[in-house]
C-alpha cells in the first residue's frame, strides 16, 4: 500500500505558476511510473505528466513546454512545475504512481487559474 499526500494548490492568476508536491508513504524508486492528472468539471480525468522509473517522461500536448514533473528519491516527492497557467489548466490535480499493475491516487489539489 502506497499513500501520497500532495500539497501546493490553490487559485493564480492567468501567466501566473505553481508547483505543485506530492510526498510518498514509500520509495518512489520502487514505482514504475509516477505522473499527475487532473480532472476539469463535467470532464474526465487526464494524464497532464509522468515519468517512469527509467526516467522517461510523457506530457499532455496542452501542458509541453509549461509543465515540468520531476522526481526527488532521497525525499520520496514527485513535483509538477506549472508555468504560464491558463483558465483551461483549472482543475483538481491527482498525483498517481503505479507499481506492479496497482495504481495508487492522492486525494486530489484544487488548481484553479482567473483570466
Amino acid at each position: 500500500q502506497v499513500q501520497l499526500v500532495e500539497s501546493g494548490g490553490g487559485l493564480v492568476q492567468a501567466g501566473g505558476s505553481l508547483r505543485l508536491s506530492c510526498a510518498a508513504s514509500r520509495g518512489i524508486a520502487s514505482m514504475n511510473a509516477m505522473g499527475w492528472y487532473r480532472q476539469a468539471p463535467g470532464k474526465q480525468r487526464e494524464l497532464v505528466a509522468e515519468i517512469t522509473d527509467g526516467g522517461r517522461t510523457n506530457y499532455a500536448d496542452s501542458v509541453k513546454g509549461r509543465f515540468t514533473i520531476s522526481t526527488d528519491n532521497a525525499k520520496n516527492t514527485v513535483a509538477l512545475q506549472m508555468h504560464s497557467l491558463k483558465p483551461e489548466d483549472t482543475a483538481v490535480y491527482y498525483c498517481s504512481g503505479s507499481r506492479r499493475g496497482i495504481n495508487y491516487w492522492s486525494q486530489g489539489t484544487q488548481v484553479t487559474v482567473s483570466s
